[in-house]
């Protein structure tokens, strides 16, 4: 297994928007994230920008498909195309999300979360242990943004979570503005959730942001970082120190120059509390 690393700075996810602007201007970002299932190709317009962006940036992986949480069997032909790529790519980590995203082959497109149960741990764990034997690394998983809970659920999120990490010696993917969508939406404190986490776990963190409907948050990644959720980045930048820190957008893409800027507001918040903290 590839041991912990150091951060990598600040990032952006790469997007199909911005391939050309990357390449041409040579942003002040230190690394990029790209989307897994985009990059699962023989050939074309994707990989070719990947492989020169990647002779610039350091790589990080991100998938959506792994179905952690699952009954069904893993999947294991996305498993070794995954593999296929990391070889190629070399990426610096690869990430997916604590979650469940179908049934009975029936993919629902979407991040189900799971219900916080000892017999799900236990599920989760061996699956977690199978995936790193398989890739022959760690890898980091998710907290996702969730809208409804289970009443079978016998701990929290963040208990199974911390947890499921030690068993299953995987490192933390620590989605801030997850973190706060589920904390309004559930009516916990997103600081318990934070603080929960253990610190030689957690080794990226996830900006976002997010849709307001008044009674409930949507996790959209089409908007600008909202002001509460800086304040929970100083937090985790508090605890947990130097960690990589980027920003996700996925709709409503502003130019590349617009999340740069953002970029650098974390940047900012960071340098500001290490400062206090030295």
């Amino acid at each position: 297994m590839s041991s912990r690393g150091s951060g990598l700075g600040f990032g952006l996810g790469l997007r199909p928007e911005h391939y050309e602007a990357v390449l041409r201007d040579a942003p002040r970002v230190d690394w990029l994230e790209v989307l897994t299932e985009n990059y699962l190709v023989a050939g074309g317009k994707a990989l070719f920008y990947l492989d020169r962006v990647r002779e610039r940036y350091p790589i990080v992986l991100h998938g959506v498909s792994l179905s952690i949480g699952g009954t069904g069997p893993l999947p294991l032909d996305y498993l070794g195309e995954l593999k296929t790529l990391a070889a190629r790519v070399q990426p610096e980590w690869i990430s997916d999300h604590l979650c469940w995203t179908g049934i009975d082959g029936i993919n629902l497109h979407d991040l189900m979360p799971l219900p916080y149960t000892a017999e799900a741990l236990e599920h989760v764990a061996r699956r977690v242990h199978q995936v790193q034997d398989f890739l022959g690394r760690r890898i980091l998983l998710e907290n996702v943004s969730s809208y409804v809970a289970y009443a079978t659920s016998e701990m929290t999120e963040w208990e199974f979570l911390a947890e499921l990490a030690r068993r299953a010696d995987c490192d933390i993917l620590l989605d801030i503005n997850n973190v706060y969508v589920s904390a309004v939406n559930h009516g916990f404190s997103p600081h318990a959730f934070i603080d929960a986490m253990p610190r030689d776990r957690v080794r990226q963190f996830h900006l976002a942001g997010h849709r307001h409907c008044g009674s409930h948050i949507v996790d959209t990644h089409d908007a600008a970082i909202v002001d509460p959720v800086w304040d929970l980045y100083r937090a985790a930048v508090a605890r947990f120190g130097e960690v990589a820190t980027m920003i996700e957008r996925d709709a409503d893409i502003p130019p590349l120059e617009e999340l740069v800027a953002e970029l650098d507001v974390a940047r900012r918040i960071a340098r500001s509390v290490q400062a206090v903290a030295a």
